[in-house]
């Protein structure tokens, strides 16, 4: 990813991004260092048991890894519309915030993330083209990561 192709490369540069895909089984994660890193790269899945506890997890890879920001995935429908699911995130993102801080929690439009995790490992060798779920988190948490160097707009959870 070069920065001619990511409106963002210049307000994050030297920047390391942790992307999140928020589950209530299991949370994906993704980390990016904007400059070094030709794209984001899967993380790890962590094991969801409640917000909490999965805010302390977060907060120990953002300390191990050197974290600059946070990208958490927004749940919305195609219409742009919210979900319940919505509701749960925002309201996860400001405990994350409260933690983190004075780090900032960025919102990203997370549509189709799964589906195309789903599509990039069916045409992938490194997955022996067939979707491996075990992984499918992470990987969505990366193109959250990509669709966030992408977008020209930002909304932060404050």
């Amino acid at each position: 990813m070069t920065d001619k192709k990511l409106p963002n490369f210049k307000n994050f540069a030297g920047k390391i991004l942790l992307g999140i895909d928020f589950g209530t089984k299991i949370s994906g994660l993704a980390t990016f260092k904007v400059g070094s890193d030709p794209y984001p790269t899967p993380y790890k899945g962590v094991k969801y048991l409640n917000d909490n506890d999965l805010v302390l997890k977060i907060f120990q890879v953002i300390q191990d890894e050197s974290i600059d920001v946070v990208v958490l995935g927004l749940p919305l429908f195609s219409d742009g519309s919210e979900s319940e699911m919505t509701k749960k995130v925002k309201g996860f993102g400001k405990l994350l915030q409260n933690k983190i801080s004075p780090l900032k929690v960025y919102f990203q439009d997370e549509t189709l993330s799964t589906f195309e995790a789903k599509d990039r490992m069916r045409k992938s060798p490194q997955y022996n083209f067939t979707v491996d779920l075990s992984k499918i988190d992470a990987l969505s948490a990366s193109i959250i990561l990509e669709d966030f160097m992408a977008q020209t707009r930002q909304l932060a959870s404050t």
